[in-house]
C-alpha cells in the first residue's frame, strides 16, 4: 500500500512539480492550496507525511503545523517545510512549530524524495 503525502502549497506550479515527482516515486499525493484546505483534508485521508509551504493565504504553514501538532493523533506525523524563507529565525521558528525537516526553495525533486525517505522509506515500504 503506497504511503500518502499531503502537499500544502499555494503556488500551483510548485504544487504540481512536487506532486508529479512524488507520484513518479510511487507515493499517493493529496494536494492543498493553503493551510485551511490542508486542515480540511486531514480527516478525509490517512496522511503519512506533510510537505508544507510557510507563506500561504488563510492559514499559513506555521499555524498549520501548530494545529496538527496539537492533535494527539498527529504528534508523530513527519512534517517537512518547503519554503523560500531561509533566515535562521524562520528555520528556528519552523522547528519550534513542530517540523521535522526544513528545505529552502529553490529545491530539487531528489532532495525532497531523500527527506521523505528518511521518515517513510520508499513508497512501497
Amino acid at each position: 500500500m503506497p504511503k500518502t503525502i499531503l502537499v500544502a502549497e499555494d503556488s500551483e506550479t510548485i504544487r504540481r512539480f512536487i506532486s508529479m515527482s512524488l507520484k513518479l516515486a510511487g507515493f499517493e499525493v493529496i494536494t492543498a492550496v493553503d493551510g485551511m484546505d490542508a486542515l480540511e483534508k486531514f480527516p478525509q485521508y490517512q496522511i503519512d507525511l506533510l510537505v508544507t509551504d510557510l507563506n500561504m493565504p488563510n492559514v499559513d504553514g506555521f499555524a498549520l503545523i501548530k494545529t496538527i501538532r496539537e492533535n494527539p493523533q498527529y504528534k508523530e506525523l513527519p512534517i517537512i517545510i518547503l519554503s523560500s524563507l531561509g533566515k535562521e529565525e524562520d528555520i528556528k521558528k519552523g522547528f519550534e512549530a513542530g517540523a521535522n525537516s526544513y528545505l529552502i526553495k529553490p529545491f530539487n525533486a531528489k532532495r525532497i524524495q531523500y527527506e521523505i525517505s528518511k521518515y517513510l522509506g520508499t513508497a512501497s515500504d
